[in-house]
């Protein structure tokens, strides 16, 4: 079946979020701290162990009395800020209130960029009538990071694990983005880092395409073969997408 419309995950996949060093180095200056640089190294690299920064590495050990909110973190706001607010307290930080500053870190759109080719693919979507829409297992707004990047005239819908309570692989969540688009799902592409959680779209009879979770400046082409699975011509390098 001809492929109408295309379903993206966000984080690993359009966008990926800042080294937790950089993380924990925004956090402080946003309230005026400092930490020497082998604190610094040593607080970051505990949290990245951890599994802290959301988008980032998963955890090396989860807490037992975390273990059933990790599962279900994406289901809810509240929970999402738990889960990830509780891995950070593993780890011994200079000041309390540098948990739920990191966590409200990581929502910033400065704490993410989007992949080279997100723009030239999006825009390629677009430019040919296919529909887009986002589809991410998260506990927070992140329209507003699209539209910091300039990526939101080029999404059509979002859906978001914690604004219906139903997070991936579940299917339902893809079938609300399917007719969010109008699409039946055997029109659509579903793409993303996750075999588990975006594999779940093929319950549903969608294709899956999925790309590797690496930095951004090691993964500057992953998302072309998108266009490819779509029947599409690549855009050509350093062509702008349209608006």
């Amino acid at each position: 079946m001809t492929i109408k419309g295309v379903l993206f995950d966000f984080s690993g996949t359009l966008f990926r979020v800042e080294s937790a060093t950089d993380w924990l180095r925004a956090a402080l200056d946003a309230r005026g701290q400092r930490l020497d640089a082998a604190e610094l190294t040593r607080c970051a690299q505990g949290l990245e162990a951890a599994g802290a920064l959301p988008g980032g590495s998963s955890p090396q050990r989860m807490p037992d009395e975390l273990s059933e909110l990790w599962r279900t973190r994406d289901m809810s706001g509240e929970r999402h800020r738990a889960a990830y607010t509780g891995l950070a307290r593993q780890v011994e930080l200079p000041d309390e209130g540098l948990y739920d500053a990191l966590y409200d870190r990581h929502m910033s759109p400065d704490a993410w960029s989007p992949y080279p080719d997100a723009a030239g693919v999006l825009g390629a979507l677009r430019e040919h009538g296919l529909a887009v829409a986002v589809v991410s297992n998260i506990g927070w707004d992140l329209r507003p990071v699209f539209r910091a990047h300039g990526l939101d005239p080029l999404v059509d819908a979002y859906v978001l694990s914690y604004e219906h309570g139903v997070q991936k692989p579940d299917a339902r969540l893809f079938g609300t983005a399917c007719e969010a688009l109008g699409l039946n799902p055997r029109e659509v592409l579903m793409v993303g880092d996750d075999r588990r959680a975006d594999g779940g779209a093929a319950a549903l009879g969608s294709a899956v395409h999925f790309v590797d979770h690496l930095p951004v400046h090691r993964r500057p082409e992953g998302l072309l073969p998108v266009l490819d699975r779509a029947g599409l011509a690549r855009p050509s390098p350093g062509s702008a997408a349209p608006r």
